[in-house]
């Protein structure tokens, strides 16, 4: 049975832009005021200037804390588990409506693309009182995978020989 190897590319930002835009299942981390680390399962999508944007609530433990600690890590995953993920560091705003509300249309459009009534959507997001964060990349591990390291699975063919 071949052997799945792990890898971990290192990619400028055009390449990490790329490949955040087809992902959207993301564990956003934030800080507490305590110091420890909260985490939060969202969908997200990028706004074409490049930033991770989060639609969420004003009440919700991530947007509090964003607005507190603008340091923020997102772990951006591929629909397969197993498929290709990597971290992403940055800074974190915190924008709320009516500042918002032209960001959650392009919020949608990065996930979904047109909304059949923007006029309903618009209404629906004012009438829930949403709130967007926005993440600006600062640094990016490599796009990485998981599997056996190279040397291992070396051995391991070497001993089914």
């Amino acid at each position: 049975m071949p052997r799945t190897v792990a890898t971990a590319d290192t990619v400028d930002r055009s390449e990490l832009l790329e490949f955040l835009s087809g992902r959207h299942k993301m564990i956003l981390q934030t800080v507490r005021s305590d110091g420890s680390p909260q985490m939060s399962p969202v969908t997200a999508g990028v706004d074409a200037d490049g930033r991770i944007v989060v639609a969420t609530y004003p009440g919700r433990a991530k947007t509090a804390n964003a607005r507190r600690t603008e340091q923020v890590s997102l772990c951006v995953l591929s629909d397969e588990f197993n498929g290709a993920w990597v971290q992403v560091d940055g800074t974190a705003e915190v924008l709320d409506l009516p500042e918002a509300e032209d960001a959650l249309v392009d919020y949608f459009r990065s996930i979904s693309g047109e909304h059949p009534d923007w006029d309903e959507y618009r209404a629906a997001m004012r009438t829930q009182g949403k709130s967007l964060i926005r993440v600006t990349p600062t640094r990016w591990g490599p796009i990485a995978t998981g599997g056996f390291p190279a040397d291992v699975a070396a051995k391991l063919d070497d001993q089914d020989n």
